[in-house]
């Protein structure tokens, strides 16, 4: 009986062999860093619930730096917010319509660079696969700033992660009420604080890209820093 397949008659060029060698070198690097997230996420997700993005992303850099060290420097936090603190994402998890519309004032991702034409986004809030390729959740995520008014414009402050890990810290305020009681119940880890602060969140959440730390970039600019298509 004839085969159907292409690959018994096909035989591939030595570019294309290399190619498949560097492909699969990337998926198990990827494969080995998806199961230590996952770890970390079914360790804590339900402690650290969607109103705790900046820890979620927090456990997440401390775990790779913990077990997978020489892969920490690949890896960037990503505060997303405006001067509005009105930023539209589809796809979350928390949206009620078709979409899952969701207007943040602020949101937190985390993100796997390792090579120029490659990045995986960690969204814990996100409908999507965990974790997604950069231009599918960009695409299904942000969509474009071209349908939306100038106040819901989304910015993105990029951070490497290992910086993040040496310089964030939060006593958790935004989570209180008035009152001093919890909107939702905290973590059950210490707040994060450094030597030399204790709480720096707005620092990351503001879009002033003369104050904060990392580096502030506008919807393009994100997509062009982390996206680059293979050639």
């Amino acid at each position: 009986m004839a085969s159907d397949s292409r690959s018994t008659i096909i035989q591939r060029s030595n570019s294309e062999n290399s190619k498949k060698i560097a492909n699969q070198s990337f998926f198990e690097t990827v494969g080995v860093l998806i199961r230590v997230l996952l770890l970390v996420t079914s360790e804590y997700t339900i402690l650290a619930t969607r109103f705790n993005y900046e820890e979620n992303v927090y456990k997440l850099s401390q775990d790779v730096t913990g077990k997978h060290p020489n892969e920490i420097h690949k890896c960037y936090v990503v505060f997303i917010s405006n001067p509005s603190r009105t930023v539209p994402l589809w796809r979350q998890r928390a949206g009620k319509d078709e979409d899952k519309l969701v207007i943040w004032d602020y949101h937190v991702i985390f993100l796997y660079h390792p090579e120029p034409e490659k990045c995986l986004v960690y969204d814990l809030d996100s409908e999507l696969p965990f974790p997604t390729y950069v231009h599918k959740y960009v695409t299904e995520t942000f969509r474009t700033d071209h349908i939306l008014k100038s106040d819901y414009f989304r910015y993105f402050r990029v951070i490497p992660a290992n910086e993040f890990l040496k310089e964030f810290a939060s006593d958790r305020r935004h989570m209180k009420r008035s009152d001093g009681s919890w909107i939702k119940p905290p973590p059950n880890y210490p707040a994060i604080q450094t030597a030399t602060s204790l709480h720096n969140l707005e620092d990351y959440i503001q879009m002033d890209a003369a104050k904060g730390p990392g580096q502030v970039l506008n919807l393009t600019q994100f997509v062009q820093r982390f996206y680059k298509p293979a050639t």
